[in-house]
């Protein structure tokens, strides 16, 4: 027998094989919905979980690209604090101060820019109208250096409008539209607390973003305009110092040279401790990998439980399917058909089974990410490539190892005593 014929042959067997099952899936239809359903929800769970953290996992790093990987945050406080968090030590310590986030600036050979901030908390008005969920930021000129954004509308500050404190202001398109309800904004006068300032930008919408205040709600002033509305000196309400590190600086390097800076700068005895903190993005991001990994795991548990019912499910209508196609497998057998054909006709059946129930749990998982893209519109959820191939793998596997036995059992029958049995 040459190779084209052998070849033909077992694709003959196989696409038969193939025929035999779908026939058999069709005609059984409760059967078929019944084994179908454990698979649907374990695919369901697994890959609803695994798109969830994908798309997470997405926003936290564009957050983290927004923010600077290579950036560094001089606060009085640890962004994240254990169980045997210091915090009266903490409380000892100098707020940081803008004159220090001068001399970094003066002094640092790997900083690319450095810049001090105030986060404030007052209403922001126009005429009859008041949002009080807005972020208030008083920055010094290097903002639009350490912080990814965009203006749609107007300009950023000039160095002498930010050095000198001027009444200006950039605003986020949330505050826009709160304020303004479609009127174009730019120069126009609005009252923060008491004082007033002009508008004379508009940042382009971010979308929220998981690790920090999305720029939509927020409204960026001079820092030196701020010391107008609080005493930055004595103000507990967040201020920093910002540094953005060059681009062939390590974050490591970076880190080290601040800190070097930090304790001359408050001229630290070599014997104490640090008086501030140095904080990074990468603090919250491994706080956050740690939850992404517990729910991951759930999704997992919860699924791969339904997916082994789901199996079993598969597994016990296939030993039910032979047994009732017994007299078919013995005629198929004294009619020459050979254990393989058998074999996968059985097979092929359970892994369609399975295929079909995965597909449709993936296709639940498709339908739930346009419900939520529809409802929460600054957060997008995708069902990847990917998470696709993987949620029908992993059923094309369950229903291979849950149709194997059963198959099995139908490839060595006896062909008489099954045309025999009733």
């Amino acid at each position: 027998m040459s190779y084209k014929t052998a070849y033909r042959k077992q694709a003959n067997i196989i696409k038969e094989s193939f025929l035999f099952a779908i026939s058999s899936v069709s005609v059984n239809k409760l059967r078929t919905f019944l084994s179908l359903f454990g698979i649907t929800i374990g695919i369901f769970a697994i890959i609803s979980v695994s798109t969830l953290l994908d798309s997470l996992e997405s926003n936290v790093k564009q957050s983290i690209a927004t923010l600077g990987e290579n950036t560094l945050y001089i606060d009085k406080w640890d962004w994240v604090g254990g169980q045997d968090y210091p915090w009266w030590e903490y409380m000892r310590r100098p707020l940081p101060k803008i004159e220090e986030a001068r001399k970094i600036e003066e002094m640092s050979q790997t900083a690319d820019a450095v810049c001090f901030t105030a986060s404030l908390s007052f209403p922001v008005k126009y005429k009859k109208n008041a949002t009080s969920n807005s972020t208030i930021t008083g920055v010094s000129y290097s903002y639009n250096k350490v912080r990814s954004f965009d203006i749609q509308n107007g300009r950023y500050f000039t160095e002498l409008e930010s050095r000198s404190g001027k009444g200006v202001a950039i605003v986020g398109t949330n505050i826009v539209k709160d304020l303004f309800e479609g009127e174009n904004p730019l120069g126009k006068s609005i009252k923060i607390g008491a004082q007033k300032v002009s508008i004379i930008g508009v940042f382009k919408r971010e979308g929220k973003m998981p690790f920090s205040s999305s720029i939509d709600d927020e409204l960026i002033i001079p820092v030196m305009f701020a010391q107008k509305l609080v005493n930055l000196k004595t103000y507990e309400g967040g201020v920093n110092i910002v540094i953005k590190g060059k681009q062939n600086i390590a974050l490591r390097e970076l880190k080290d040279e601040i800190r070097m800076l930090m304790r001359k700068i408050r001229r630290t005895p070599p014997i104490k401790k640090d008086d501030f903190s140095l904080n990074e993005m990468a603090t919250i991001t491994q706080s956050a990998d740690a939850i992404f990994a517990s729910i991951n795991i759930g999704g997992i548990i919860i699924g791969g439980l339904s997916i082994i019912v789901g199996g079993f499910g598969i597994a016990n209508i296939m030993f039910v399917s032979v047994r009732e196609r017994t007299n078919i497998i013995g005629i198929q057998k004294a009619l020459g058909a050979k254990k393989s054909f058998i074999l996968l006709q059985f097979v092929y059946e359970a892994v369609l089974l399975a295929v079909a129930g995965g597909a449709i749990g993936l296709l639940l998982v498709f339908l739930g990410t346009l419900i939520i893209n529809q409802v929460f519109t600054d957060f997008t959820i995708s069902l990847t490539i990917y998470n696709l191939v993987k949620g029908l793998t992993i059923s094309a596997v369950i229903g291979f190892i849950s149709g194997l036995l059963p198959a099995m059992n139908a490839a060595n029958l006896d062909p008489v005593v099954a045309i025999n049995t009733k």
